[in-house]
């Protein structure tokens, strides 16, 4: 049985240790040295970027997210042990772990964090299609001559390398298509290595719950209850054509998917859609100068999101959740797309003044769409706003005294309401 140690990559035949280090981090399986793609997922990634920089919180239990109002955005294990979960509203969270730690997100570290990962990965292969900050699809098809190892070192080797260079741990799965490497990702976290090789496919996937196809939600999955599918293998008993009939689209996705077929590659350059922020409040607010304050910090962010991808957007969008949850959305086009915290504050400022709607609200959101590459947009010169291009300048020399003295180096009056 081909076998991997992920403690000293030592490649071996059979055997619950490593004979060379006698560690039990032990991968074994009869594919290991022949699949290619694979799925690396950070483990807690925000809460472990906040344990790594504050060694305080090594054994507390960590949850990161907003105020009591807030939701959850990540949780370390310590806390998911209890049952606290991601997008869980806060309050809630800390009824089952009051203990807990609670951080507010720092979306700078993570983004310096996930930029080191990427550049583990890109000595891997260019076939890299990120999901989010914290995990990607890899193909290593092909990288065997180069690196003088399967794929299977070089995944181990990299977690290896994210935890001894950067204080962060993940899981990988290794499969022969995406949709099971992803599946694989989650089998044994934390620091978990798990494949799903091509001859075990469909009896792995037969008792399995369809909830673990993506799209699968409370609603897809009443659907598919009231037919009686609710594992892949209830959807092994339908013809192809009766699934379609029923479900569309779905149901010939549900059919090849069962039987562990999924033809999607790992597609590098899939562009960033948008780019947004938001906060929840602590208590409902319709305060003007309050909301004003948010909305200039929201408009900093975006921002600093977008200049740190080298990326501009065309359209701004301010989202408004009311105190009884009904969401209020307004967006509107540029003359010419932006990057400037400047033009996005205004332009959100105007949105919202122009809302018709005095209502007090729990939440607020900033964002940018409809992006591109910042070198292939045209001037932001506007004849309607002839101080336009002063601000700008001013905001770009205020962003180089921040990078070089620090993020609290300036602050505008209005970010202090």
């Amino acid at each position: 049985m081909p076998s991997l140690c992920r403690a000293c990559l030592h490649a071996f035949e059979a055997g619950t240790r490593c004979p060379a280090c006698r560690s039990p981090r032990v991968t074994s399986h009869p594919e290991l040295f022949t699949l290619s793609i694979a799925h690396m997922d950070c483990d807690a990634f925000f809460a472990n970027v906040e344990k790594r920089d504050n060694p305080e919180l090594a054994d507390k239990p960590v949850i990161v997210g907003g105020g009591r109002r807030g939701v959850v955005s990540t949780a370390c294990y310590l806390a998911r042990i209890r049952g606290v979960r991601s997008a869980m509203p806060m309050f809630q969270a800390l009824k089952l772990c009051p203990e807990a730690v609670v951080v507010k997100p720092r979306f700078e570290a993570y983004s310096e964090a996930s930029r080191a990962i990427r550049a583990m990965m890109e000595e891997m292969t260019p076939a890299i299609e990120p999901l989010s900050l914290d995990e990607a699809f890899m193909d290593l098809t092909g990288t065997e001559r180069l690196h003088g190892a399967p794929p299977a070192v070089m995944l181990a080797r990299l977690t290896k390398r994210m935890q001894d260079e950067l204080g962060l741990t993940g899981s990988i799965g290794l499969s022969h298509n995406k949709f099971l490497a992803k599946m694989a990702s989650d089998f044994d976290k934390p620091r978990g290595f798990s494949v799903i090789g091509r001859a075990e496919t469909v009896e792995l996937l037969r008792p399995k719950p369809v909830s673990l196809i993506w799209g699968v939600g409370p609603a897809a999955q009443a659907q598919l209850d009231a037919v009686g599918i609710r594992t892949f293998d209830d959807i092994l008993r339908w013809e192809l054509k009766d699934l379609v009939k029923r479900f569309g689209g779905m149901g010939d996705r549900l059919w090849h998917l069962a039987r562990g077929e999924d033809r999607r590659r790992v597609t590098p350059h899939d562009p960033v859609k948008s780019i947004s922020n938001e906060t929840t409040f602590d208590s409902d607010t319709r305060d003007p100068d309050i909301l004003d304050g948010h909305i200039w910090r929201l408009a900093e962010k975006v921002s600093s999101r977008a200049k740190a991808k080298d990326l501009v957007g065309r359209v701004v969008v301010l989202k408004l959740k009311r105190a009884d949850h009904t969401l209020l959305s307004r967006r509107v086009s540029l003359r010419a797309p932006t990057q400037i915290a400047d033009t996005i504050y205004r332009t959100a400022r105007g949105l919202f003044d122009a809302r018709g709607d005095a209502a007090a609200y729990r939440l607020l959101g900033v964002g940018l769409s409809e992006l591109s590459a910042s070198a292939s947009a045209p001037s932001e010169a506007d004849l309607l706003d002839p101080g336009a291009a002063a601000r700008e300048r001013a905001e770009r020399a205020a962003d180089a005294i921040r990078a070089k003295f620090g993020e609290a180096a300036i602050l505008k009056g209005r970010a202090l309401r």
